[in-house]
């Protein structure tokens, strides 16, 4: 008499899937899940989770502008920096090496404080010209008439994040283009292409596939560092915990909410890049 199999509980798929997380991804979900429980349960962290987390949307706001910039920045140094033009390379180069050099935190000071009264200095210079022509008084007159007040603190901690980071990706950009092997850019070449388009269509597309992980770690280490501006009192979530915790001295449980949600942004984060890179194709 034939055996009848088992038949498979619609649970299957989901326990199996379960069991095939790493240890250390079950044991950060389970203490996610218990805080969350302890900050829903309890009055004061929910107080607290009310006051903190409505920072969320600034540092992701913060996080998110400040990469997307940096990206194509870094992208355009990268460039730079293994072009054929030595006086590019050059420039590039003593970009790069420069505000690598300076911490994130000075270039956050230096920005808010002295670089954006001089970028505001040159649009006014720009704006009087542009009214000094005459026929163009109309858009000069507003770039004349603008003050270092109308430039945020969050559009220069933008403008930081932006120039600091910059520079590093546009190391992970140089770096992935010269993996490629040379024999790509003299085939691509030998077909008729020229070097910008072996570049947009051959080089590039196969260097992305390489660097998808440090441009995934570099965008998480700058989730963290939005944490800085909140020097410039920039209502992030550091800065409304920093708020908070100074008007009730719960600085323990304030501290718990920051830090869980930094946590639970973060970890999602990274492990959306290796989903990603998963289903990225290889390389062949």
């Amino acid at each position: 008499m034939s055996r009848i199999a088992p038949r498979e509980s619609h649970l299957t798929p989901f326990t199996n899937r379960l069991a095939r997380l790493p240890y250390w991804l079950l044991a950060a979900i389970l203490l996610g899940i218990i805080f969350l429980w302890v900050m829903v349960s309890r009055e004061g962290y929910k107080v607290i989770l009310g006051a903190v987390a409505q920072g969320v949307w600034v540092t992701t706001y913060v996080t998110v502008i400040a990469y997307a910039l940096a990206m194509l920045f870094g992208l355009l140094i990268g460039l730079l920096r293994v072009s054929g033009n030595r006086v590019a390379r050059e420039v590039s180069t003593f970009y790069v090496e420069i505000i690598r050099g300076v911490p994130m935190l000075v270039i956050l000071y230096y920005i808010a404080f002295v670089g954006a009264p001089s970028l505001v200095a040159g649009i006014n210079w720009i704006g009087e010209g542009f009214v000094g022509t005459g026929f163009l008084a109309g858009l000069g007159a507003p770039l004349a008439e603008m003050q270092v007040r109308d430039l945020n603190f969050t559009a220069r901690a933008i403008i930081a994040l932006t120039i600091g980071y910059s520079a590093f990706i546009s190391e992970i950009f140089r770096a992935g283009i010269e993996s490629i092997g040379r024999g790509q850019m003299e085939a691509a070449r030998s077909l008729g292409m020229s070097a910008g388009q072996a570049m947009r269509y051959v080089i590039l597309p196969q260097a992305v596939r390489n660097v998808l992980p440090p441009l995934g770690n570099d965008f998480i280490a700058m989730l963290k560092d939005s944490s800085l501006v909140s020097v410039l009192g920039v209502q992030d979530i550091t800065q409304l915990g920093k708020v908070y915790s100074a008007s009730t001295f719960r600085f323990f449980e304030t501290y718990n909410v920051v830090a869980y949600l930094y946590l639970v942004m973060t970890v999602g984060l990274a492990l959306l890049v290796r989903a990603i890179e998963r289903r990225m194709p290889a390389r062949v």
